[in-house]
């Protein structure tokens, strides 16, 4: 399933794992709080139409803290605009989050953080491979919340092919719409046959596919010739490992970026796009929100589509995959 010939594209939205991160990202709050507002109206203004948060975003202390921003963020927002959000928040399956209404207390604890600005849950990852009884409990009463009201849609997140068909039909049985699923995909995340086969189903059965780390943590907005590293000792190891093997690819996307005066994240973003997926990059600056809304006015060819399909699959090092996503 590569490109998707006439159809419209997908559109784009954006992530927050970044607000309140330290430990990946380096948040600093009398630093970055007012910036990341000012990103937050310029990403709405731009056409960036899906806001993704989890409860678990933000480290030690500042746990929550990308939900909180957020909802102070919206509040300030007339009220017209605010109405028009779609922000989607992941509950985490923690061990102790157990039975139909395990994560009817988190659920509470994000609304008041979001201040009611809240459209979608997902659940964060899968437990199939460990505790399986507890996801299905849980996916049930995601379920119930939406049949009583409680919340307007229900999505998950890092689930493969198999497990995904199963909860799709576990919650049609109940009338209750698969609304999206949420897996890492880029030009260098792993797993190709994998996630062809989850765009193939989603495709099939009207589940949108979420593609987080599009951008693979900003490595593929690099040229070829770039050296840089970091602030983070986390992401100068994944950098170290992962610009060496990415510099033919690289080479490929600003070379189309070149020639269409585009930037590599438009690249790289509507490459995603192009195999029916609806790209949610971090952002963290008013710039960053401009140049990937940039994206939305354009799409590659079918022979721009080819030469970044081929690069990527001569390219032998990828993104770490996640330890929780599901067959």
């Amino acid at each position: 399933m590569t490109g998707r010939g006439g159809d419209p594209l997908n559109g784009i939205g954006f992530g927050t794992w970044a607000w309140g991160n330290q430990l990946l990202w380096g948040y600093e709050a009398e630093r970055d709080d007012g910036r990341l507002e000012e990103t937050f109206r310029q990403a709405l203004s731009s056409g960036l139409d899906l806001i993704d948060t989890a409860d678990s975003y933000g480290t030690g202390r500042l746990d929550g803290r990308s939900e909180q921003l957020l909802g102070q963020f919206a509040a300030r927002l007339p009220a017209t605009r605010r109405d028009q959000l779609c922000i989607a928040t992941k509950l985490a399956p923690f061990p102790w989050r157990l039975g139909r209404r395990g994560l009817d207390q988190a659920l509470q604890a994000s609304r008041q953080r979001l201040q009611g600005h809240l459209r979608r849950v997902q659940l964060h990852w899968s437990t199939a491979r460990y505790a399986p009884w507890q996801e299905v409990q849980l996916l049930d009463g995601l379920a119930d919340r939406v049949l009583d009201g409680s919340v307007a849609e229900v999505g998950v997140s890092n689930i493969g092919p198999k497990r995904l068909a199963w909860m799709h039909e576990r919650l049609a049985q109940r009338g209750v719409p698969l609304r999206s699923v949420q897996v890492q995909y880029s030009l260098l995340s792993p797993g190709d046959a994998k996630a062809d086969a989850l765009r193939q189903l989603c495709h099939e059965r009207g589940v949108e596919v979420l593609a987080y780390s599009p951008l693979a943590f900003g490595v593929l907005t690099l040229s070829p010739k770039a050296e840089r590293r970091s602030g983070t000792f986390l992401r100068r190891q994944l950098f170290n490992r992962l610009m060496p093997a990415s510099r033919n690819l690289r080479t490929v996307v600003a070379a189309i970026a070149a020639t269409r005066n585009v930037s590599m994240a438009q690249v790289a973003l509507n490459w995603c796009r192009a195999q029916g997926t609806k790209p949610i990059p971090g952002v963290r600056t008013p710039e960053q929100a401009r140049d990937v809304a940039g994206a939305l006015g354009w799409s590659l060819r079918p022979e721009e589509i080819e030469q970044l399909t081929e690069a990527r699959g001569q390219c032998a090092v990828r993104t770490p995959s996640n330890p929780f996503q599901s067959a």
